[in-house]
């Protein structure tokens, strides 16, 4: 494996009903093993509903704007510069509650498939369907 130089107008970006994602790395984009790196922004009232990596840690840092983090049953409002760690297989969801777009980068580990992250949704199953 050899290293990379990537620039933002040719990152690859997943257009997604409450924002995007624009990935800086993952397996199929550089090869990477131990990390997946992915900008994700979100729309006003955008967010990432309950989920969780079932192998992966991870971390958020907010690069610009508010949003709410649940990490489980407990939420804050992040703003710029502040960060959460999410422990492998614990549930956390994402959202914009203001009236700006919002940015953060979120930091996975080890990379998992040609896509670099495993996701399980859980928004749909009690107790977070009712939390959000």
């Amino acid at each position: 494996m050899k290293g990379h130089f990537l620039q933002g107008k040719n990152l690859p970006v997943e257009q997604l009903g409450w924002g995007s994602n624009t990935w800086h790395s993952n397996p199929s984009l550089t090869q990477a093993r131990k990390l997946a790196v992915v900008e994700v922004n979100l729309q006003p009232g955008g967010g990432h509903h309950f989920h969780h990596h079932p192998n992966q840690e991870e971390v958020i840092y907010v690069i610009e704007g508010e949003i709410e983090q649940w990490v489980e049953q407990e939420s804050r409002i992040l703003g710029k510069g502040d960060s959460a760690f999410i422990p492998a297989g614990m549930v956390h969801a994402s959202f914009n509650v203001s009236n700006q777009d919002a940015k953060f980068m979120a930091i996975l580990g080890p990379c998992i498939g040609d896509a670099g992250y495993e996701i399980e949704e859980v928004h749909e199953s009690e107790p977070w369907k009712s939390l959000k």
